[in-house]
């Protein structure tokens, strides 16, 4: 899931006539294929697809905006390109999850299947990016604010699901908290050191959510679940809370993980 890395140097030039913005219009279209499938399978209202573009047009222009000076490709890179196709999975789910409607048991397959991919290829996209030496902060931050949009998304649909409250969402929605404390009390906005209990607690919340939507499991074990996750994640925040207080947002820095 994530890469350490030293420098904020984007990754090296390659050969080929990709660039980022092709790259990332390429990536419309599979966004479009999984949008058009999940509005057939979920029985949503074409707007869904519409929604899901948008969301994508958004992400879009948020990715070229905080492209670092100098990118020089070629395109995206191969880590963040795999980052684009797991987005291309999010933003449907991220549509379907505000629509109104009620979901069927095949639905919340499809929706688990989708979900359990993008899971499963963010474990890809760290090990690549070192391999092919295209770590950078850029990519870091992309591959973070997907995977905090993707358990937001999740915690949503949990939601949906009827099986658990709406407390559920803090689950997804901690991090936004965390960061909007940042912008009222600076030691909030202190640079965190990398933390594997971090990482973890990611991959833990985004398989209880999943777990969560199954059909087969009932509301009373999903609510258990569900507030184990939270939990462990409101342990995971105070810690760093609590670091981050002792520093008093001090000099301390951390290479950005991916």
């Amino acid at each position: 899931m994530s890469q350490t890395i030293r420098t904020d140097k984007p990754p090296r030039s390659g050969k080929g006539p990709s660039s980022p913005l092709g790259d990332i219009a390429l990536g419309l279209l599979p966004t479009l294929a999984v949008s058009l499938t999940t509005c057939w399978m979920l029985a949503l209202p074409t707007s869904h697809v519409l929604l899901a573009v948008a969301l994508y047009t958004a992400m879009s222009v948020l990715l070229l905006a905080k492209l670092p000076p100098g990118f020089s490709g070629p395109g995206l890179g191969p880590a963040n390109r795999l980052t684009l196709v797991r987005a291309t999975l999010v933003l449907p789910l991220a549509a379907a999850s505000v629509l109104p409607g009620e979901f069927t048991e095949v639905a919340y397959w499809w929706m688990i299947g989708l979900s359990t991919v993008a899971l499963s290829l963010d474990g890809l996209d760290g090990p690549i990016a070192r391999r092919t030496g295209t770590e950078s902060a850029f990519g870091a931050r992309f591959d973070m604010e997907l995977d905090a949009f993707l358990l937001l998304v999740l915690s949503a649909l949990v939601w949906r699901s009827g099986k658990v409250g709406a407390w559920v969402l803090l689950v997804g929605g901690l991090r936004y908290v965390f960061v909007l404390g940042g912008l009222v009390w600076p030691p909030f906005r202190g640079a965190l050191p990398p933390s594997m209990r971090r990482k973890v607690m990611c991959v833990v919340q985004g398989i209880v959510l999943v777990v969560c939507l199954g059909p087969v499991i009932p509301s009373t074990p999903a609510a258990v679940f569900a507030a184990s996750a939270l939990l462990l994640l409101v342990y995971s925040f105070g810690v760093d809370t609590w670091w981050l207080v002792r520093t008093a947002g001090g000099s301390r820095t951390r290479p950005p993980v991916h």
